[in-house]
């Protein structure tokens, strides 16, 4: 990264990303390419791009310029190596598995998890997967459910939907003295808030679809590599992605397994309404976050509500840890009513 890039804030960093490469005509927005086929001059540089020996695109399946230049500003976002866009979060979460896990391998999740990616962990454990969920808000829980087989931690940063915290830096203190790969769904606080390599992330989730995207037009999902995993000390790389820098092993053997083998891409249009509702993450995360403050105070002070769980409350049980951690606390609250209501009447 470049000394201008660094001084450049949040938000101005995305809005000059297109621009920062050659965009044709000299456009804003980096344009739409529809295109699912890519000719070369010859069938020597065509074999070079398929073989990853050069730059270029191969298929549409496996990204295209418009997919490019959103996983740039999502990259920047995230201070990342490199990041990898997928056709939704749920096709970003099921890359990682499917990409860097193999029979007999083992993770430990959070029990606290949003239900999608909780069903996706179930059906792992079908198909020859060991997986153990624990109570995230302690390390020491998650060390205890480490074996030798164990491979990978996953964990939410405000949980969907009941709104615990992992005990995010000291798991990652954890995985770094373990060898283990650290992934941190940064969904519901955003790089805006939160930058899960601060707490020694090796790989960073993004369901694009809900912050980031913002204007419920699109789906999306991203994985970035935060650069603090070795993969030449990870045995599940295939020799045939080796090709790269060592620190791009992980993104490549994901992008190739979870888009040119599983199919998980992100189209050109969708890519493009996200990299456009990214423009404007910074503003709607402040309004968002006061909005959700204002409502959750709200509702901690009527009678007819038992409990609020929300993380910018001083009685949330994780507030002082949200506090250190976030520069704000979120959109996501939840409450319980008096049992004798009925909720759809509230």
């Amino acid at each position: 990264m470049s000394d201008l890039h660094r001084k450049r804030g949040f938000t101005t960093a995305i809005l000059h990303s297109d621009r920062d490469a050659a965009v044709e005509h000299g456009a804003l927005h980096k344009p739409l390419h529809l295109s699912v086929a890519y000719g070369y001059r010859d069938a020597r540089e065509l074999a070079a791009v398929f073989q990853g020996r050069a730059q270029g695109y191969a298929y549409g399946r496996q990204g295209n310029p418009t997919t490019a230049a959103l996983e740039e500003k999502i990259n920047r976002m995230e201070d990342g190596v490199a990041t990898a866009c997928f056709g939704t979060g749920m096709a970003a979460i099921g890359a990682i598995m499917l990409a860097l896990l193999r029979e007999g391998d083992h993770i430990v999740s959070s029990a606290f998890l949003f239900g999608n990616t909780n069903s996706m962990f179930a059906t792992l454990a079908t198909q020859g997967l060991g997986v153990a969920f624990v109570d995230a808000t302690d390390a020491r829980a998650v060390e205890v459910a480490l074996t030798p087989a164990t491979r990978l931690v996953f964990v939410e940063t405000i949980a969907n939907p009941r709104t615990q915290i992992a005990d995010l830096e000291r798991i990652g203190e954890l995985c770094a003295a373990r060898g283990l790969i650290y992934v941190v769904d940064n969904t519901m606080t955003s790089p805006y808030l939160f930058r899960p390599k601060a707490v020694g992330a090796s790989l960073v989730v993004n369901a694009l679809t809900k912050y980031i995207g913002g204007h419920g037009n699109a789906l999306g999902g991203a994985i970035t590599d935060t650069g603090r995993f070795d993969w030449t000390r990870f045995s599940n790389i295939y020799d045939s992605y080796k090709t790269a820098k060592p620190a791009l092993w992980g993104i490549t053997q994901m992008r190739k397994k979870g888009l040119r083998d599983w199919g998980g891409t992100l189209s050109a249009e969708q890519a493009h309404h996200l990299a456009a509702g990214a423009e404007t993450l910074a503003l709607r995360m402040e309004r968002a976050c006061a909005n959700a403050t204002a409502l959750a105070e709200f509702l901690a002070v009527q009678p007819k509500v038992r409990a609020v769980y929300y993380p910018g409350l001083p009685s949330h049980p994780q507030h002082a840890l949200a506090r250190a951690l976030f520069s704000g606390f979120g959109a996501l609250l939840t409450f319980e009513l008096d049992p004798n209501l009925d909720c759809f009447e509230f």
